[in-house]
């Protein structure tokens, strides 16, 4: 028989509350971050490509980290363009987005549309008007440059939705030279704001709470799966988005396999379990990983293993 899980009502409120009163990245920090990345790249056109709508109803929609690190934005289908001259954005930024339409709202529920993108400080577009803009652009005198923050390799091997899309476009403008903006991107990102710092501890405090209530739960007998859920429902009740990667609940000879996550197999009295789980919260991901004896004492030989592990 499985033993309930005993946490006060009070103890889960006292992780609950802070969970629950995120960090805000301003607007101002989203445009600070586009106008370093415009005196980066110098002159030309950026164009960042958002996440298209999931083809499966039963995948949640999650915006790529770096089109959502410029704008903050998270319905599907979005895109960016930054008109860029001398290191400084010209105009205002430009977001396509997917305008409001009752009819399929009421399946994939309330967009933002066209006047909600531009409340945000953005010159508003419908998605499908995107090819569009950026040919007007490119055709300004001396324009040659076009940058990509997206799925963009060039055209080497398969071609992505935007190697298609920016081969297209570059077939119609003569000596244009198209480039990954990818990593300028990522370097940008390698230094956190004070409200990403907080962002990342939330994260990371909902990872090991949902640690501590799975050492609690596990005992011989259970599935990995059961502790699974039981971490996944931790993350959730405390406000994460997701797990940051497929939760990794590996036991016995399971526990060597570095990234197995098919976490469905019966504990043993006389094993360990690895838990090596991350909560994502508001896009920021956290990642702890803890070995725990399933009957709650290591045995000598496993505590040897342990330690020479650590050590």
């Amino acid at each position: 028989m499985l033993r309930p899980r005993i946490i006060s009502f009070a103890a889960a409120l006292v992780v609950l509350v802070p969970a629950l009163s995120p960090a805000q990245i301003t607007q101002s920090e989203y445009a600070s971050r586009r106008d370093t990345l415009a005196a980066l790249v110098g002159d030309g056109v950026i164009v960042a490509f958002g996440t298209p709508e999931p083809e499966e109803d039963y995948i949640s929609f999650n915006q790529n980290s770096k089109f959502k690190y410029l704008t903050g934005f998270n319905e599907p289908m979005a895109a960016l363009i930054l008109d860029i001259k001398g290191g400084k954005i010209l105009g205002t930024p430009h977001l396509f987005v997917q305008p409001n339409d009752p009819s399929r709202e009421v399946w994939t529920g309330k967009r933002l549309g066209l006047a909600g993108a531009k409340s945000l400080g953005f010159e508003s577009h419908p998605s499908d008007s995107l090819i569009s803009v950026l040919d007007q652009l490119l055709l300004r005198p001396g324009t040659t440059a076009l940058g990509v923050v997206g799925d963009y390799s060039g055209g080497s091997g398969i071609l992505t939705r935007e190697d298609q899309l920016i081969r297209s476009v570059a077939s119609r403008h003569s000596g244009l030279k198209v480039h990954s903006v990818n990593l300028a991107v990522l370097q940008l990102r390698r230094v956190k704001s004070a409200a990403e710092l907080d962002l990342i501890r939330k994260a990371v405090a909902i990872t090991v709470d949902a640690q501590r209530d799975a050492m609690r739960y596990i005992e011989p007998g259970q599935n990995e799966f059961e502790t699974q859920a039981l971490i996944e429902y931790t993350f959730r009740r405390n406000g994460a988005d997701r797990p940051s990667f497929s939760t990794i609940v590996g036991s016995g000879l399971n526990s060597t396999t570095l990234h197995y996550n098919a976490d469905d197999r019966f504990f043993g009295r006389n094993e360990v379990v690895v838990m090596d789980i991350g909560a994502s919260y508001r896009g920021y991901s956290a990642d702890v990983t803890r070995t725990v004896p399933i009957s709650g004492i290591f045995s000598p030989d496993q505590r040897a293993i342990y330690q020479a592990v650590r050590d």
